[in-house]
């Protein structure tokens, strides 16, 4: 039972630690945008240019471009 009067205080700090946490970051806006991730890794960042694109024709010196 003497091990109580650690583990109730202990408890209470942590759980006062994790909610002082989560006012913290409702109150910088940690929360505003939790879509915005998971479509931005779907948006390509930069229009590819003509000299990016892949030529998938089969012109080589042994067959010309018809």
């Amino acid at each position: 039972m003497n091990v109580l009067l650690y583990l109730i205080p202990i408890a209470l700090l942590l759980g006062f630690a994790g909610l002082a946490a989560f006012i913290w970051a409702m109150r910088n806006n940690q929360f505003d945008d939790l879509d915005g991730a998971a479509y931005r890794i779907l948006r390509e960042d930069t229009p590819p240019t003509a000299d990016a694109q892949i030529n998938h024709t089969n012109e080589t010196a042994d067959n010309p471009p018809r």
